[in-house]
């Protein structure tokens, strides 16, 4: 019983812990108030390294060089507001994990929705032309299956073509 208890104590510590993802012992600020901001705002930034890592989780170089100078604007006394824009004006919108939606990043905020789109009217299109299967075409209304023109058809079409043609050069012998 008592080991049990003990077991679910250090499984539920380890479990609950908070990970330190990739900041070093170093980056950590003395404030806990000052690093809590500094660890929200290195989780809105991504790096441009691993593209798909916040600052926060990523070993980079360039990470780490990103959330020492969060770090530095915070103890200077800059707001998270200036932070971010702090770090936008030197690297763009794309630094980012949640862009902006403005004409430089509609791509990629519309882009998905204008593919689906394109390629939604193209299937659309090709199943309205596509031909008819052979087991859609109606034997009894005159046609062949598989398409092709009865022999009524043809001779119908080749006497519209004779009264086109008074040379008479495209009657059949």
């Amino acid at each position: 019983m008592k080991i049990a208890a003990l077991l679910a104590v250090v499984a539920a510590l380890t479990l609950s812990g908070a990970p330190s993802l990739a900041v070093q012992p170093d980056e950590v600020l003395d404030d806990p108030v000052l690093e809590s901001r500094a660890r929200d705002l290195s989780k809105e930034l991504r790096c441009l390294v691993c593209q798909n890592q916040s600052i926060d989780d990523s070993d980079a170089e360039l990470a780490r060089d990103l959330r020492l100078i969060v770090r530095e604007r915070l103890v200077e006394g800059d707001s998270d507001r200036e932070v971010l824009d702090f770090v936008v004006a030197r690297y763009g919108d794309y630094v980012l994990l949640r862009p902006p939606v403005n004409l430089a990043t509609a791509g990629l905020w519309f882009g998905p929705f204008a593919i689906l789109l394109i390629a939604g009217t193209a299937v659309f299109f090709w199943l309205r032309r596509r031909p008819a299967l052979a087991s859609d075409t109606a034997v009894g209304g005159g046609t062949v299956p598989g398409g092709g023109l009865s022999r009524s058809e043809e001779d119908r079409i080749a006497a519209l073509l004779a009264e086109d043609d008074p040379s008479g050069s495209n009657r059949k012998g």
